[in-house]
């Protein structure tokens, strides 16, 4: 097994995710976009873009429950395969749903340098933060292949930007390192729903076994020199 051969993902970095008219932009959002290009531009063996693409009836969308409020409310998801199995998940305005302009990545991404885009939250009945898979577990509902698809690269390491921070991005870092691989989040390269709370939500990623580190560090640094 090689050393080092590191994978980049860039997260969520849609319209609906981004002001200045994404149905839940996320400060500053857009303005990251230069340095996550800087990094599609290094030599990561595999650059996945992954892309919230929800179907319009989805559990996430405040609409879709009576008298809820998106960002107020909490719902209870229950696994459909096994109702002893559940979780409390926040409710969002309607966004990324397929086919629309929100849910496509913005012009500015240098799409062209990715070599995987990788649609998650597809299925109407369970909130996919992560792009690896669905928080259930027994049985697990929705898998993305996105492990399998690292592991058959010979990924070491797992380099992940986009939004939002203390959500998908968040998922997708502490679930790599669950897979094995050494995670990092680059931190100028995304940013939070809640920018007061990000720094315990950097404990909480630490805690997990992933990794927040500089754009300037040593952990990008080596990528930008690998051969």
């Amino acid at each position: 097994m090689p050393d080092f051969r590191p994978a980049l993902i860039v997260v969520d970095l849609q319209e609906d995710f981004c002001p200045p008219n994404g149905a839940l932009a996320v400060a500053g959002g857009r303005g990251i976009t230069p340095l996550i290009n800087k990094l599609l531009a290094s030599p990561f063996v595999i650059k996945i873009a992954t892309k919230d693409w929800h179907p319009p009836d989805h559990v996430s969308f405040a609409t879709n429950h009576q008298g809820k409020a998106p960002f107020e409310d909490i719902v209870t998801i229950v696994n459909p395969y096994n109702e002893s199995e559940t979780y409390e998940s926040r409710l969002w305005p309607v966004h990324c749903v397929q086919g629309t302009l929100g849910a496509e990545l913005i012009p500015e991404l240098h799409a062209s340098q990715l070599d995987m885009i990788l649609e998650k939250g597809t299925d109407p009945r369970v909130e996919m933060y992560s792009p690896f898979y669905d928080p259930f577990r027994t049985p697990r509902v929705s898998d993305s292949g996105l492990a399998k698809a690292l592991r058959e690269k010979q990924v070491t390491d797992v380099y992940v930007v986009g939004l939002a921070a203390d959500y998908c991005v968040k998922h997708a870092a502490v679930d790599a390192a669950k897979e094995g691989f050494k995670s990092y989040v680059v931190e100028e390269c995304t940013r939070a729903v809640d920018a007061v709370a990000w720094p315990k939500c950097k404990e909480d990623i630490e805690a997990h076994g992933a990794q927040v580190v500089s754009i300037d560090g040593p952990e990008v640094h080596r990528v930008m020199t690998a051969q």
